[in-house]
């Protein structure tokens, strides 16, 4: 004997579409763990920030391997509250683990990162060779 789940929507797949849509293909975040990510491309490099509020510095791992960059952080809180005829004890645990392909052009012996005010910004410096040209006036002979 076997357990069979059933679904009681007519229409299952036309239903989520209605209601859960993704109108721009892979924004929808199915992980609520996992911090929004804003990636700037700018003249000299890609900005990353993450929204990680409530962390230490100490908290978040950074590294590079290949073009791999992986970005994850752990937190841990335990908590008690002693009072007269009770004890309540509240325990919190988050991580995340975010992996981003980065580009030939990227500077990889170069990346900083920041964590200030609940904001991780990771900043990917381009490669001399991949900065725009200035513009060059050819003179005529």
């Amino acid at each position: 004997m076997s357990v069979v789940k059933r679904n009681n929507l007519a229409f299952p797949s036309l239903m989520n579409e209605i209601f859960k849509p993704d109108w721009f293909g892979g924004m929808e975040n199915t992980s609520g763990n996992s911090p929004a990510v804003n990636i700037k491309d700018n003249e000299k490099s890609f900005d990353l920030e993450l929204i990680v509020p409530g962390r230490k510095k100490e908290d978040f791992n950074i590294e590079v391997d290949n073009e791999l960059l992986t970005i994850s952080s752990e937190f841990k809180n335990e908590e008690e509250v002693k009072e007269e005829n009770y004890t309540r004890r509240e325990f919190r645990f988050s991580s995340f683990k975010r992996a981003f392909t980065l580009p030939e052009s990227i500077n990889v012996d170069a990346i900083k990162a920041d964590y200030v005010d609940g904001i991780l910004k990771v900043e990917l410096p381009k490669k001399e060779e991949a900065l725009p040209k200035p513009k060059r006036l050819i003179e005529l002979k």
